[in-house]
């Protein structure tokens, strides 16, 4: 019997399940596509695996459009092309994201670049997918990915993660959006930067958006642990395995099984343990003290630490290869003197919370307060500001404004970030000028990359230059040396 016109559609959308079930797609609401700055061939190829049901396509012409769109929430995933379109992706990326830290984003490259695609994966870019014509399956699976990945980052416990780390300045919008990128997958990450920045709120979050959310999340802070405990601390033991063994124990890699593991302060680890933590990492199985047998485990480790591990390896103080397993994923904190702009949103939120915990009525801080409190450097980054206004709620009683006085602080920074150039003393017979500064400027540029822990970009920011310049400067530097 032929097929009415009317009946075409349905057809069509049977189809759609067909494929969709025969790529591995899950069944769901059908998922709101938005293009912007496609070509006619990759529109067409979008328009294709509409008309199967898989998704609704929505364009926008000018980015002023696709910005309004993802504010009123109108798409599930953005997709996009580099080409003739005037707003570079980064910028759109970041617009985008800016309103909707989740929204999925998936580029289709004609001519992929690896430098393009990790400059757009640190601009928060789900998917990078190299297109050369056709490959609409690809396309599917990968739009479906990324819409996972978003709906995964949608859920509450994900607001409720994302929720706790505060802060819209360059600086904390970089490491939102790599939090985003990386916490669905299963590497392993270390995190640094100076105490008080929020290590663990970071390490929760990354668990929390991570398809381990369901599993256990457990902490080892490896600078509390005394040393001849590590390793039953770490693996386990049995019962009677040394003195005071009265019973049989399970680790911390152990207790992990299935979820994410947190080695704070890492760096702390003496380097017999090393050995075998390395070990367990590579292996991802463990032997309880005692015991024969190893046990297998599924964990996602997150390490963090203030020291500089790329120092302590060339110190011989840390083992290089169990440096590597950690960093895999690096991710720096910055520190509070780093995102200024970033504390009146702090102190409003800590406030809130202090009041909250404490069952009083709201409280504010003046503005001479809040001059007062900008000012001020806080080495001890966000721990101690938050220390401080705890301390100021105490202080001011029944009073809702907080004053200078309930703050009690320096008027004035105990930190100068561009300290004066040490002096150096001209000798009596003179001195080879060229060799000297190309030496000084050699050792600083060196000394900003070990810091940065070989990431150009961190180190020419250590110095307050470009990244092109502090390459060429290098590279310069380091062909006179060899010539010399």
């Amino acid at each position: 019997m032929p097929l009415c016109r009317k009946s075409v559609p349905q057809v069509r959308r049977t189809i759609g399940v067909f494929c969709r079930r025969l790529l591995g797609i899950e069944l769901s609401r059908t998922r709101r596509v938005l293009h912007f700055g496609l070509d006619p061939e990759q529109l067409s190829c979008l328009a294709d695996s509409q008309e199967r049901g898989l998704w609704r396509l929505q364009g926008a012409a000018e980015f002023s459009d696709c910005l309004a769109l993802v504010e009123s929430r109108s798409c599930d995933v953005l997709v996009t092309a580099p080409g003739p379109v005037s707003t570079p992706i980064e910028r759109l990326a970041e617009g985008c994201l800016r309103s909707r830290p989740a929204l999925p984003i998936l580029v289709l490259a004609r001519r992929p670049d690896y430098d393009e695609a990790m400059k757009l994966a640190r601009c928060g870019v789900t998917e990078y997918l190299p297109w050369s014509g056709g490959l609409a399956e690809e396309i599917e699976k990968r739009i479906e990915r990324a819409c996972r990945a978003g709906a995964a980052v949608q859920g509450a416990e994900t607001a409720d993660a994302l929720a706790g780390i505060v802060g819209s300045s360059p600086a904390m919008m970089e490491v939102i959006n790599l939090v985003r990128l990386i916490a669905p997958r299963h590497s392993t990450v270390l995190l640094t930067g100076r105490t008080g920045t929020g290590k663990e709120l970071i390490a929760r979050a990354i668990h929390e958006i991570s398809p381990r959310r369901a599993g256990p999340m457990v902490l080892a802070n490896c600078g509390a642990i005394p040393e001849n405990l590590m390793e039953a601390e770490f693996f386990g033991h049995t019962k009677g395995a040394f003195t005071g063994a009265i019973g049989q124990r399970i680790g911390r890699f152990e207790q992990a099984h299935r979820g994410t593991i947190f080695l704070d302060e890492v760096g702390e680890i003496p380097l017999e343990m090393q050995s075998k933590l390395l070990r367990v990492l590579q292996e991802r199985e463990v032997q309880r003290i005692g015991a024969s047998e190893t046990i297998r485990v599924d964990v996602r480790v997150v390490a963090a630490t203030n020291r500089d591990l790329n120092e302590m390896v060339r110190q011989g103080m840390f083992r290089e290869d169990l440096y590597y397993r950690l960093n895999v994923v690096p991710l720096r904190l910055p520190s509070l003197s780093e995102r200024a702009e970033d504390v009146p949103l702090l102190v409003e939120h800590l406030l809130t919370r202090v009041c909250e915990r404490e069952n009083l009525k709201p409280k504010k801080v003046g503005l001479e307060a809040m001059r007062r409190i900008m000012e001020y450097a806080w080495p001890g980054n966000v721990r101690q500001l938050e220390n401080a206004i705890e301390k100021a709620v105490a202080l001011s009683g029944d009073r809702l404004l907080l004053y200078p006085s309930d703050f009690p602080i320096p008027s004035a920074p105990i930190e100068n970030p561009f300290p004066a150039a040490p002096r150096v003393t001209l000798p009596a017979g003179g001195i080879d000028f060229e060799s000297v500064v190309t030496g000084l400027e050699l050792d600083l540029l060196r000394q900003a990359l070990r810091r940065s822990g070989g990431n150009k970009k961190r180190a020419a920011d250590l110095l307050g230059i470009k990244r092109t310049t502090f390459t060429a400067k290098l590279r310069s530097l380091e062909t006179v040396e060899e010539k010399t």
